[in-house]
């Protein structure tokens, strides 16, 4: 919707999304700034929803690593994810990425994610290909709270509320303004014509490394 539809008070929350680091392993960080909306906000859960397009993905052995350590806490849709495939053969997923309150601001929340990006065909020239990813959503869940009517609006999503374990919650849909539409990652791809070479030198390594680990076992196997 245009700038001027959305209300004074509603503006005033903030999104940033970025991705830091570089190369094919990535960190995706999310700020959530509530401004004024966030003055009776205190015990709600803030959530971020995304869509990962197909040249990226989130390791679910490494979420749950995360989660286990109480370091990041997020929800991928499917669960299941194929993390050898390469783009033209992957599919996108939804993250819910839920968010910590940011000691340095009262009404801030952030979250922080490991992402990685695929393989993509090899390209005629050029350093990279570039994955698009969209501003995320804001989603909050708040059971015993009031909040401005005119900046939330119900979301198709019901799931547990953060920290219990029975019952589910209704989740709200903020309106919002993102400081980037969207955040562009750059992935190194390969040059088409470096295929034969690529191809060679992979069979000659392979061969290479067969026979060392065939002869290994010749000279130290025990053989009845």
């Amino acid at each position: 919707c245009a700038l001027s539809d959305v209300p004074a008070t509603c503006q005033s929350v903030i999104v940033t999304q970025d991705f830091v680091q570089e190369g094919f392993h990535r960190e995706l960080l999310v700020k959530v700034e509530l401004g004024s909306v966030g003055e009776n906000a205190g015990g709600c859960t803030i959530a971020a929803r995304t869509r990962l397009p197909a040249g990226i993905y989130v390791d679910p052995y490494e979420l749950a690593l995360l989660k286990e350590h109480s370091l990041t806490q997020a929800v991928l849709i499917p669960d299941v994810t194929d993390v050898e495939a390469p783009e033209y053969l992957a599919t996108d997923h939804l993250l819910v990425l839920y968010m910590e309150p940011d000691p340095r601001c009262s009404r801030c929340f952030r979250a922080a994610l490991p992402v990685h990006g695929r393989y993509h065909r090899p390209a005629e020239e050029g350093k990279g290909t570039f994955v698009v990813l969209k501003s995320p959503e804001v989603l909050l869940c708040c059971c015993d709270t009031f909040l401005l009517a005119e900046c939330w609006a119900p979301a198709e999503v019901e799931a547990p509320c953060w920290g219990k374990t029975k019952g589910s919650c209704q989740w709200y849909n903020v309106t919002h303004i993102s400081a980037h539409e969207e955040s562009i990652l750059q992935v190194p791809v390969g040059l088409r014509q470096h295929s034969s070479s690529v191809c060679v030198v992979t069979l000659l390594i392979t061969g290479l490394c067969s026979s060392l680990i065939l002869a290994a076992v010749y000279k130290y196997g025990h053989f009845s």
